[in-house]
């Protein structure tokens, strides 16, 4: 660090009975008042240097009492004014740039100009200052750390803006051209001097070794310095994204904390509004200052380290505007998100919910909006239709794959990878009490059908929300079911799902016959029932060990009893034997409306009676059992 003496003289300001004087053999002339303190001086050493105070004892009447000034607002408090006073008795000081700031606020203040006396107090200040502090780069932190009391000051001297630029093109250098503190600079040369990985370890270190020093600057300061940094255009993204990661963790408050602490603290908050809504306020300006200073490339900061940020958006109840651009920011890279950065805590006392499942469903909103594309491959020809109806050998995996072809290869597989996040998503909020159906419906059908290879994941969470919400009546876990596709469940979860006794009776007759339809072609065994499961099928007339016949043909489903997105559909003959077997819950539906009183039609019937067209799996199936009859 630097620092420059000026003045040869001891030291001779002594303090009796709270008031400042200098020893001397001449009586003092001039009394001083700085904020509350008394400095009894002379007024020839003073009055020689300091333009104010010779105009202040102009103006006054000649007593022979001495003179008193009172200086109420002098910038820098009494520190400042005895440095001043004892440069002008030519004392001995020492500048630095702790201080440097507030002599020079006080010396121009006195109006301790070049007009008043040659190589004045302001002309020697103003050679240290850019000959020495800002040539060296913790001097300038420093002191323009030190602008923040005397803000209006330093900005009207222009102190702050040639400290921010000093640093600004600081960073834009080599650090082994900038002029380092001695322990950072030994550092940065430890790692310039390796070698090898080492040397590679250390480079990206090297790279941002300005962050962490800036990351002392108050917000406005460092707003203003990082834009400075940014105009500069040599910094890569990346870099001023770690820098923004390094300030959010030195100022940012902790985020680690369960949900439940920071209820308990929001409550806590208000028993001390002032000093709590005081921090609060800082924080938030933090945060939104941060927001707006992100570099605008995809990848410049972690899909990480944006979903921390809006966590603490959430719980700082920071602007719409900064959420929106951080759900936006987080969408572009959904891809890289964590399940546990989703669980974003929901403080809103509008909703009883764990989590803020709004602003997530937002995000997977974004997600599926910037991930539109063009399709890369042409639409699918009527030949090309023709033909896969003739060869059936390819149907389990035509459909899927030529959907997923109709965007990017880049966007297929980033939605593959969102798929695993959203399901695996629902599983944590689907322990949430509280959480609607609606919501829990509304983020599973976010995703398009190709991004759920299997089902499975899905299963678990429609599986734990039943669990965690026993009070949903038939009508809503049908409703729940429909977002499942019985057909891409695994063998393990159709013998789970098989023997779920909460899930409705007509899903648990899609997994078996699915579950038959696979033991049919690798020649294994279906899972046995528990025996409340099979009296239950059994007083339906259905039995698993059997595979069901094919659907009605008569009449269709309604939009709003499918249980996929594709539907089940039936082929055109052999339809009664299944249609008789599921009947009967129909039977059962009435009976149960006629017991509450409500006249609702069921619509189990329409499951039984499928639209025309059949489907490829059920023709398959078909064949499969006449060859297999044939051959017997």
């Amino acid at each position: 660090m630097k620092f420059m003496k000026l003045g040869s003289r001891p030291d001779t300001f002594y303090t009796t009975e709270a008031v400042r004087s200098v020893s001397s053999e001449v009586s003092s002339d001039l009394i001083i008042q700085v904020k509350g303190s008394r400095y009894m001086l002379h007024k020839f050493p003073l009055l020689s240097k300091c333009m104010r105070l010779q105009r202040i004892c102009s103006e006054s009447p000649e007593t022979l009492q001495p003179q008193i000034i009172q200086l109420p607002d002098f910038p820098g408090g009494i520190e400042a004014f005895e440095f001043c006073a004892k440069f002008c008795y030519g004392i001995t000081i020492t500048l630095s740039a702790y201080n440097i700031v507030a002599v020079r606020c006080a010396a121009e203040y006195l109006q301790m100009t070049e007009d008043v006396e040659k190589g004045n107090l302001v002309y020697k200040v103003e050679v240290f200052f850019n000959s020495c502090i800002l040539h060296g780069w913790k001097d300038s932190i420093i002191t323009l750390q030190s602008t923040k009391a005397f803000s209006l000051w330093s900005e009207d001297l222009g102190i702050t803006s040639r400290c921010i630029e000093s640093i600004a093109s600081k960073v834009l250098t080599h650090p082994s051209k900038v002029s380092l503190s001695h322990s950072h600079s030994r550092r940065v040369q430890d790692d310039m001097s390796c070698n090898g990985a080492e040397s590679q370890r250390h480079q990206q270190t090297i790279k941002g070794w300005w962050a962490e020093d800036i990351a002392e600057l108050s917000i406005d300061l460092y707003w203003r310095t990082m834009i400075g940094i940014k105009s500069g255009g040599k910094i890569p993204s990346n870099l001023i994204g770690e820098a923004l990661q390094v300030y959010a963790s030195r100022w940012l408050p902790n985020i680690s904390r369960k949900v439940k602490t920071n209820r308990e603290a929001t409550t806590a908050s208000t028993s001390d509004s002032d000093s709590a809504g005081e921090v609060t306020s800082k924080h938030r300006l933090v945060l939104e200052s941060l927001v707006s200073l992100l570099p605008s490339e995809k990848g410049a900061v972690s899909c990480s380290f944006l979903l921390k940020l809006l966590k603490v958006a959430n719980i700082l109840n920071a602007s719409s505007s900064s959420k929106m651009e951080l759900a936006r920011r987080v969408a572009l890279q959904l891809e890289e998100a964590r399940v546990s950065d989703l669980l974003i805590p929901c403080l809103s006392h509008s909703s009883d919910t764990l989590y803020d499942v709004d602003i997530v469903l937002t995000i997977f909103e974004q997600f599926m909006l910037q991930g539109q594309s063009t399709p890369t491959s042409p639409p699918r020809s009527k030949l090309g239709i023709e033909r896969r109806r003739r060869s059936r050998s390819a149907e389990n995996v035509d459909l899927e794959f030529q959907e997923a072809r109709r965007s990017s290869s880049a966007s297929h597989s980033s939605k593959l990878k969102v798929g695993r996040i959203v399901d695996g998503y629902l599983q944590e909020i689907a322990k949430d009490v509280n959480l609607p159906l609606s919501k829990f419906i509304a983020i599973a059908e976010t995703i398009p059908n190709f991004s759920r290879p299997d089902h499975d994941d899905l299963y678990r969470a429609i599986d734990i929300y039943l669990k965690a919400h026993p009070e949903l009546n038939k009508s809503e876990r049908k409703r729940l079911c429909r977002i499942l596709d019985c057909r891409k469940l695994s063998v393990e979860a159709c013998m789970h799902a098989a023997q779920n006794e909460k899930l409705p009776l007509r899903v648990v007759v899609q997994v078996l016959f699915f579950e038959q339809a696979r033991a049919a072609t690798t020649g294994a065994k279906v899972a046995d029932l528990p025996s409340n499961i099979k009296a239950l099928l059994a007083s339906h007339n259905i039995d698993p060990s059997k595979p069901p016949g094919p659907l009605s043909t008569t009449t269709s489903i309604p939009a709003d009893d499918e249980w996929s997105n594709s539907g089940i559909k039936s082929p055109k003959s052999r339809n009664s034997r299944l249609r008789n077997k599921v009947a009967g819950e129909d039977d059962l539906d009435e009976n149960e409306m006629n017991r509450d009183g409500m006249g609702r039609p069921s619509k189990f019937k329409a499951f039984c009676a499928l639209p025309r067209r059949p489907k490829r799996m059920f023709n398959k199936l078909l064949s499969i059992n006449r060859s297999g009859s044939e051959k017997n």
